[in-house]
């Protein structure tokens, strides 16, 4: 019987909010068993990107990464965002890393082909290419890996990549030595039918309603990326839920059928 390993995704409005991160921190920290961490930065890249005076550009909920925002973005998610969690985290008892793919060629990935749009200097990841030995040699050295949202290219280039895509395929890479659960948290209860009605709580999904939601405009921008993501973890027999930050240990969310 595989041990239990726990990932757990933070987004953008939870690492905003010092209260809140600090909550979900120490529920987090208190999780049983083998766990693992992954974090955006969201709005505090966007804020400085604009302090700078570069522009930022989303599509469908991804951003657009030129030379300039790489470096914004690598200063934030990898720095500020990153050390931030991790002494948060050791303040509660928990002993965390902080890492980027780049670090122990954890999670390298290759630079996106230029389809419809150019994201620039974004990476896509392929599973199998994920050192599971190193972090599970991590993980069960008592260590918790606190991933940003950045990857390689093995060449010496670092890559802005999502980070619902990174907690995805970890769950995904990780599911041969644990039984992986993957939890999207962010500032809803789950996934809504109106995002304005936190009532509006669908508490179970199948792909086939998700493709409907999409079509009919229900679902849209980042909750797109998220919930690609969190099916494609689903078909590799990933138990995945997504719910609201400070309901981590609550069975209140939305679970993916």
């Amino acid at each position: 019987m595989k041990p239990k390993l726990t990932i757990v995704k933070i987004g953008g409005n939870v690492i905003d909010d010092p209260e809140i991160l600090q909550t979900v921190l120490k529920e987090f920290g208190q999780l049983d068993g083998a766990k693992l961490l992954v974090h955006g930065g969201g709005k505090i890249a966007s804020d400085i990107s604009k302090r700078l005076k570069i522009p930022t550009q989303m599509v469908d909920g991804r951003r657009v990464t030129d030379a300039a925002t790489l470096e914004v973005v690598t200063m934030v998610y990898g720095g500020l965002v990153n050390k931030n969690v991790i002494a948060l985290l050791q303040s509660f008892g928990t002993d965390a890393i902080g890492l980027t793919g780049a670090d122990g060629n954890t999670i390298p990935a290759h630079k996106r082909e230029v389809k419809d749009v150019d994201y620039g200097f974004v990476g896509d990841i392929d599973t199998s290419d994920i050192n599971t030995d190193k972090l599970t040699f991590l993980i069960n050295g008592g260590l918790v890996p606190v991933f940003c949202a950045l990857t390689h290219d093995n060449k010496g280039h670092l890559l802005n990549t999502n980070a619902d895509t990174m907690a995805s395929s970890l769950a995904i890479a990780l599911s041969k030595n644990y039984d992986t659960e993957l939890i999207y948290c962010f500032e809803k209860n789950g996934v809504l039918l109106d995002v304005e009605d936190d009532n509006s709580l669908i508490r179970e999904l199948t792909y086939l309603h998700f493709q409907q939601l999409k079509d009919d405009g229900v679902i849209h921008q980042g909750m797109i990326p998220k919930l690609d993501n969190a099916f494609l973890a689903k078909r590799h027999n990933v138990n995945v839920t997504v719910k609201h930050a400070l309901n981590l240990t609550s069975p209140i969310g939305t679970s993916l059928l």
